[in-house]
C-alpha cells in the first residue's frame, strides 16, 4: 500500500510539473489497461456462455452406483467446444427449501468431469456424497451442482 500511495504521489508531482507529457502517457496507459480488461471480460463471458449449455444432473442412486459412492453424475456437453476441465460444489436441499445441507468441511469433497469431453457427447459416473448435516438423509434430498467452473477447448 506504501508503494501504490508513493506511485500516486510522484504520478501527480510529475502531472503538475510536465502535464502535456505525462498526461499523454496516462491516457495511452488507461486505454492499455481498459483493453486488456474488456478482454478478460469477453473471456469470462465467453466461458459463462459455454458453462450454460451444460446439463448437469446429479441424483442419490444408491440402487445404480457402489456403496461408498452413490451419487449418480450425468453430464452433457450442450456446447460447441470440447470441454477440457470442469469443477463444482455439490449443494443438498430438502425439496421447497433453500437451505443447503451440506456441512461447509475442509475435507469437502472436490468433484471434477473428465479430462476431455467432446461437443455433444455424454460422462456418467458415480460419486462420493458430500457429508451432510446431521439428521438428514440422502435419499430425501435434492442434490444440485453449484459454482460451476471450467475450461474449454478453442
Amino acid at each position: 500500500m506504501l508503494i501504490g500511495a508513493l506511485l500516486l504521489l510522484v504520478w501527480l508531482a510529475l502531472l503538475l510539473r510536465y502535464p502535456d507529457k505525462v498526461a499523454t502517457v496516462s491516457l495511452a496507459a488507461v486505454f492499455g489497461v481498459a483493453l486488456i480488461a474488456a478482454g478478460i471480460l469477453w473471456q469470462e463471458w465467453r466461458t459463462a456462455q459455454h458453462l450454460a449449455r451444460l446439463e448437469l444432473q446429479l441424483r442419490h442412486a444408491p440402487a445404480e452406483c457402489p456403496a461408498d459412492r452413490p451419487l449418480a453424475v450425468h453430464l452433457h456437453n450442450g456446447s460447441r467446444l470440447p470441454l477440457q476441465e470442469l469443477r463444482w460444489r455439490v449443494a443438498a436441499y430438502a425439496p421447497g427449501d433453500s437451505v443447503d445441507l451440506v456441512e461447509d468441511r475442509y475435507d469437502r469433497p472436490h468433484y471434477v468431469a473428465p479430462g476431455a469431453l467432446p461437443p455433444g457427447s455424454d460422462w456418467h459416473a458415480c460419486l462420493p456424497l458430500p457429508p451432510l448435516r446431521h439428521g438428514y438423509r440422502a435419499q430425501s434430498l435434492e442434490f444440485r451442482a453449484e459454482r460451476l467452473d471450467g475450461r474449454f477447448a478453442d
